[in-house]
Parts: structure tokens; sequence; C-alpha cells
């Protein structure tokens, strides 16, 4: 079955979020990120658009010889035109997350726009329960 070219989008996104270059870069980020982005991190705290482009060059898995986040088991769900849903398993320095993430195109920008992360959210997963 052929993935949906939207779902396949918002995968790269994901993936060019979480590489190095771009969490150390506020250009590349802004890119990827909407203006209204919200994100519920791994450890319960809520981060606004403005926090996250901020600290993300501080965050772990933002230096090229540092951990990485190794990210697999993408699902995605086209929940509208240009409302992407995605979930996924990521592993950092030996601890396991499950992601979900919201991506859209801006609201009212033509279909080329675009996908942009409008909302994520990390759960740690607890041993036993991979």
């Amino acid at each position: 079955m052929t993935q949906h070219p939207d779902i396949a989008e918002a995968i790269e996104g994901e993936l060019r979020l979480l590489d190095p270059a771009v969490r150390s870069s506020r250009a590349l980020a802004t890119a990827l990120l909407d203006p209204e982005f919200v994100e519920i991190g791994s450890s319960g705290r809520r981060w606004t658009y403005e926090e996250m482009l901020a600290a993300l060059p501080d965050l772990t898995g933002s230096t090229e010889n540092g951990p990485r986040h190794e990210a697999g088991s993408f699902t995605g769900t086209v929940l509208a035109p240009g409302i992407i849903h995605l979930t996924y398993e990521c592993v950092h320095d030996g601890h396991h997350v499950r992601r979900s993430s919201l991506w859209r195109r801006t609201p009212g920008a033509a279909g080329d726009a675009p996908l942009r992360m409008y909302y994520h959210q990390g759960t740690p997963a607890p041993e036993g329960f991979r």
C-alpha cells in the first residue's frame, strides 16, 4: 500500500526535528514548527513555540557528537486535508518514549505550503511495555 504523501512529509519533518543540525538552528526549526505550536514533553512540561525555539539548541540530542534520538515504528493518519496525526517510538540515551504529533498546513495557505508541527506530546514508556 502506498503511503499518503502528507504522511510521508510529516514523517520527514519529524525526522528533521530530531537532527542535531536542525535542533541547533533557529531558522531551520522555525520552518518546521507552526507559530501556534505547543508541546507537552515527556517530563510533563508544557512548551510554547517561542520557549521551544529558544531551548531547542540546548536540549539533549542537539549536538552532533552527543546521544541521538532514534525514532521508528511510525504510523500516520490523515485526519482532514492538511492535518496529519503521527505516532512513533523514540529511544534516546536508553530511555523509551512514545510520541504523538499533529502536523498541519497553515490555515488558508496554498496547497503547496509545507506541513508544520502544531502539537507534540511525549510519554515515557515504562519498562516491559515496549
